[in-house]
């Protein structure tokens, strides 16, 4: 069995200090992100749910199915950064591609939109054009580094 002290000392003493921050500075590194991932599944989770909170599913039932497959799709952009970082935040770039296609989407997808709609959408895509991009700066400068 091994020998536990219960004295109270100095973890600069411990003989694998040097192990344990090289692993935490490798657990750490590159999730610069991480306060982007609650903000983008909240997104992803309004625009999911926001025909229902507009009330537009009668008026607008394309934009509403429309709005339910870019939430879910947002949302799992932000559970892959969540769970994959270093694989995932690379499609940060998708998020600004999906904001932008969420601004213009009421008029393609739509037909004759009220302004409601239009607002929604517009703040949703402004919003993921805006996470996305700081995303994407962020892991552009944390994987500069040397």
């Amino acid at each position: 069995m091994a020998h536990v002290s219960h004295t109270k000392g100095d973890m600069t003493t411990h003989p694998d200090v040097h192990e344990m921050r090289a692993r935490y500075a490798r657990m750490l590194g590159g999730r610069d992100v991480a306060l982007m991932d609650g903000p983008v599944f909240l997104l992803g989770l309004y625009c999911a749910a926001s025909p229902w909170i507009v009330h537009y599913t009668a008026s607008q039932p394309a934009v509403a199915t429309h709005n339910l497959i870019m939430g879910i799709a947002i949302g799992l952009l932000a559970l892959g950064f969540t769970i994959m970082p270093e694989r995932m935040y690379g499609l940060s770039w998708a998020m600004c591609a999906l904001g932008t296609w969420m601004i213009i989407s009421p008029w393609i997808v739509g037909t004759a939109p009220d302004t409601g709609v239009v607002v929604n959408s517009i703040v949703i895509g402004a919003l993921a054009v805006v996470l996305g991009m700081l995303c994407a700066g962020v892991t552009t400068r944390t994987t500069a580094r040397p």
